[in-house]
């Protein structure tokens, strides 16, 4: 029985943690408190993570995993494991056209790619470079034409899916960032320069570097920083459950909402007529002091579980965590902060890695517990007196 993909063996690289490193050496300063701070003092961004080390699972020996399968099937897709490529805004600044090279990988392995709204690449130039339809990840503008217009290209594209992402009414308070951006122009051009390599690839190579879902009907925007505080003005604190009525009125295709972290939400979201939530707190990028989303799982699973597939978003960065997400009530997986380490440091590549790295940590995870299929993995694999 082989779990190792003989690919990894090209690269000293083992973990997730081993490319953030990598990452963070590749690229300026700012982009990486960028991608990595959370709001306010990040406890609910550390929390994600964290809370992991709480659950335990049973395991059992004497079990045949010599034909281990991973594979599901979720929105009539077949999944080579449960894992998806979440959205993460303004991946084309980390990698040359990254939101391209990003779903080409996710194709190669046989998975879904999200496509963020605030991405670099199109909708219809990540169309254009990959063979299989991907997910688009849909925020409401203050402007229905703008959101109509958005709409419509994500169905001229053939995108399967729309995560309707409702956790972002406005910008969080991000003290990272926000020590970052207040740099001098001369600390950010040195900054720059000390990672000519990143410099080469993205700025000489990856252009045009602006955002590519700006909707035609928006006024004319020239550049990457007035499209950004253009999208800032779009926020839409007015949304209701009115709102997604119109998008469903709108959309043929299946409808995710993005940002459930309450059992009365997921309610809701189900007589309503979604097809799915992503259980997420947005990375707790833009609030503190919430659930994580680990610990928020088990009261939505209570709620709706058979009735709606349920996505994990936050704090998976293993195969090990794969599995408990799974076995606490998680139909599937997303990631954002893993793929976007292996973009920075490598690029497609770098998300190949990542990818291969948590396949097979899930099939060895597997393994170890006498679990042969995906549909072993549910709540009796939980130890009792454990956190959940």
């Amino acid at each position: 029985m082989r779990f190792f993909d003989q690919s990894l063996s090209r690269f000293p690289l083992a973990s997730v943690s081993d490319y953030r490193l990598k990452a963070q050496k590749r690229i300026p300063t700012p982009l990486f408190d960028f991608l990595e701070g959370g709001a306010f003092e990040e406890v609910t961004m550390r929390k994600n993570r964290e809370d992991f080390q709480y659950i335990q699972l049973k395991r059992r020996v004497l079990k045949d995993v010599s034909n281990i399968k991973m594979e599901i099937e979720l929105f009539g897709q077949k999944i080579a494991f449960p894992l998806i490529l979440a959205p993460v805004g303004f991946a084309g600044v980390y990698a040359r056209r990254g939101e391209v090279q990003a779903a080409q990988a996710a194709v190669k392995a046989h998975i879904p790619f999200s496509l963020s709204t605030v991405s670099i690449c199109s909708l219809e130039e990540v169309a254009q470079q990959t063979s299989n339809p991907f997910w688009f990840q849909f925020y409401l503008f203050k402007e229905r034409e703008h959101s109509l217009e958005l709409l419509q290209r994500a169905q001229a594209t053939h995108c399967q899916v729309l995560l309707l992402t409702v956790d972002l009414p406005v910008a969080g308070a991000r003290y990272r960032y926000q020590r970052s951006r207040n740099r001098s122009r001369i600390q950010n051009f040195f900054d720059a320069m000390m990672h000519f390599p990143w410099w080469m690839d993205v700025h000489l190579r990856g252009g045009p570097l602006t955002m590519g879902n700006i909707p035609q009907s928006a006024p004319p925007l020239h550049n990457l920083s007035s499209m950004r505080k253009w999208m800032g003005t779009q926020l839409n604190q007015s949304c209701s459950w009115k709102d997604f009525e119109w998008v469903r009125a709108h959309w043929k295709g299946k409808i995710l909402i993005k940002g459930i972290l309450d059992s009365e939400d997921a309610r809701l979201a189900e007589k309503m007529g979604a097809d799915g939530i992503v259980v997420s707190n947005h990375g707790g990028r833009h609030l503190d002091g919430t659930l994580s989303t680990i610990s928020a799982l088990p009261a939505i699973c209570e709620a709706v579980k058979g009735h709606l597939p349920i996505l994990l978003d936050g704090g998976i960065t293993s195969g090990l965590d794969m599995v408990k997400a799974l076995a606490v009530g998680a139909d599937a997986c997303m990631i954002g902060k893993p793929w976007m380490y292996g973009l920075a440091a490598y690029g497609g590549r770098g998300v190949s890695d990542i990818l291969t790295i948590l396949q097979n940590e899930l099939k060895i995870v597997m393994a170890h517990l006498g679990l042969s299929s995906i549909k072993d993995i549910h709540h009796d694999l939980l130890v009792k007196h454990s956190f959940f």
